[in-house]
């Protein structure tokens, strides 16, 4: 039977902390991988700032990337940021 502290279930407790830490080290990883890979690309004279762009744009949906460009040049519009075209 698991040891019980003030209605707890340590061993329950304990297992959830480790698994956490686990997964915490394991993004960790992933981050610094993934930080890696743009410094890669940034040496192969590529700009990191457009490729996180990119890669934000890629995981949306084709309508939401539609309606947030829409938006966007609506904005612009608005701003007086885009050329007059004609």
């Amino acid at each position: 039977m698991a040891e019980r502290t003030g209605g707890i279930a340590a061993d329950q407790l304990r297992a959830f902390t480790e698994r956490i830490e686990r997964l915490e080290e394991e993004r960790k990883a992933l981050s610094d991988d993934i930080k890696d890979v743009y410094g890669e690309a940034k040496a192969m004279g590529f700009d990191v700032k457009i490729l996180r762009q990119v890669v934000r744009l890629r995981k949306q949906e084709p309508h939401e990337r539609e309606e947030q460009e829409t938006i966007l040049d609506l904005y612009l519009h608005a701003l007086g940021m885009v050329a007059q075209q004609g």
